[in-house]
């Protein structure tokens, strides 16, 4: 560390005595001003004035996801002066309680001189990127002899997160999202502008998140934010011309897992403002993940930057209705924010939903008639829980996952009840429903059916019963 108090000294002639007093009023009052201007308006105490300790400086380095040093020691009443070099691959700051401190700045470059106030008592500075602090992007601040209260620089946590009610239902306005998957388009070249966006989406009755995610399209023809963004699909050897426009106000990236590229190149992090082109040619078939792979990939998918990408098999036969079903978790945050990033990194969800809302097929269920011929697509995008789709009252006859069947209807006559994925697996199931009625779409894993993993096929015009069976 260096000291810049820079003390005067004096010299001969009372000419030159009374000049520099002059200059040590003016100076002092410049600083006082600047404290005054710095200070935040929380509860961490920031003097007004010089401060008694002086002014220290420090060197100060950002990376993913460290601050260094971690922790500064200072006197109290010390003006803190930071030079932060960002030695990391995106764009960071440095913010004394989130609030005093740096602009963002971008990889490669150094800002000096940044005053963040004169410190009284233990506190502490931090990247205020979403999810950058919670990754570990914190500095400390300690005052000798000045304990901060419970022993810890961080503010106090509070669990302020939204709260799903489970008898609660959605607005009379409110509309699904569609799970009809269309055919693959007739053209052998996709080319596709996708959006990364920050947005509040309604996940759950009354309940709302910002979501991170991706709409496709231009202007009014532009996709509505959900939490996990369009489905695309093709066939075997298709090209897809990807632009990617980050439309937010922080970092993002997209990883197609139906891609063989370089993960330095299209896969690179994009700041607001900024685009890019993302090409490759779908050389396998499979029903495969999309993400935005921006560190901490975790805290970007688990806030809703997945989506689906199908590719089918040469083989696939036609059947009267295809649907996709997306499965991922909620971790929520306060109303209208972020997820979670601590729940997140601890696998402690809140729900788990399919495409994007809880119970939202069981609210509106999806109509077919019976003896008709179905096919529902199933990827989990996780980011960390894996699925057991079931469908209650049929058997699935044809089963193909990761790129191949399980399971063809035969002389064996064999079925199976259950598609079992990990996180950025995917697949298809085909069945039929033997007679009219209400049938379950659930994960076996039952815990889960009860935190939003519920839906209904409803086969024909009947009515749903009140009464409750065994699912």
């Amino acid at each position: 560390m260096s000291d810049t108090s820079g003390q005067q000294r004096g010299g001969s002639g009372g000419g030159t005595a009374l000049a520099l007093t002059a200059v040590g009023v003016v100076v002092a009052l410049v600083l006082g001003f600047t404290a005054v201007i710095m200070a935040s308006g929380d509860d961490t105490e920031i003097a007004a004035g010089a401060g008694a300790g002086g002014v220290e400086t420090f060197d100060v380095t950002l990376t993913e996801f460290a601050v260094d040093p971690p922790t500064l020691e200072v006197p109290a009443g010390t003006e803190v002066v930071v030079n932060v070099t960002n030695d990391g691959t995106m764009a960071h700051d440095l913010k004394l309680n989130g609030e005093v401190g740096t602009e963002m700045i971008d990889p490669g470059q150094t800002v000096e001189g940044i005053s963040l106030g004169v410190i009284e008592a233990p506190t502490s500075a931090w990247c205020t990127v979403p999810g950058h602090r919670e990754a570990g992007m914190e500095m400390t601040i300690t005052v000798p002899g000045t304990p901060l209260a419970g022993g810890d620089t961080a503010a106090a946590a509070t669990d302020d997160s939204a709260v799903i009610d489970p008898e609660a239902t959605p607005e009379a306005d409110w509309e699904p999202f569609d799970p009809t998957l269309a055919p693959a388009p007739g053209a052998t070249h996709h080319r596709i502008t996708l959006h990364a966006v920050e947005a509040e989406v309604e996940v759950a009755p009354g309940v709302t998140q910002q979501a991170w995610t991706f709409v496709e399209g231009e202007g009014a023809d532009q996709t509505p934010p959900r939490m996990g963004g369009p489905v695309l699909r093709g066939h075997v050897g298709d090209l897809f011309t990807v632009t990617l426009v980050n439309d937010g106000e922080i970092g993002h990236s997209i990883d197609f897992h139906a891609s063989r590229v370089a993960w330095d190149d299209e896969m690179r992090t994009i700041e607001p403002g900024e685009s890019l082109r993302y090409q490759y040619r779908a050389e396998y078939a499979g029903a495969f993940m999309y993400h935005c792979g921006t560190a901490p990939a975790l805290h970007h998918i688990g806030n809703g930057m997945y989506g689906a990408i199908i590719i089918d098999p040469p083989d696939l036969a036609p059947v009267d209705h295809e649907f996709v079903m997306i499965q991922s978790e909620l971790y929520l945050g306060p109303q209208g924010q972020p997820g979670d990033l601590e729940a997140m990194t601890n696998e402690d969800f809140d729900a788990v939903v399919f495409n994007g809302y809880w119970n939202q097929y069981k609210f509106h269920p999806i109509r077919v008639e019976a003896d008709e011929r179905i096919r529902v697509w199933v990827i989990d995008d996780g980011p960390s829980e894996n699925s057991a789709f079931h469908i209650v009252g049929t058997i699935f006859d044809t089963v193909w996952k990761e790129g191949t069947y399980d399971l063809q209807p035969d002389a064996r006559r064999g079925g199976s009840q259950v598609l079992d994925l990990q996180p950025a697996q995917g697949g298809f199931v085909e069945f039929s429903f033997a007679e009219e009625g209400f049938y379950p779409i659930v994960t076996h894993k039952f815990a889960n059916v009860g935190k939003g993993a519920l839906g209904l096929f409803q086969a024909g015009d009947v009515e749903l019963p009140t009464g409750g069976g065994g699912h």
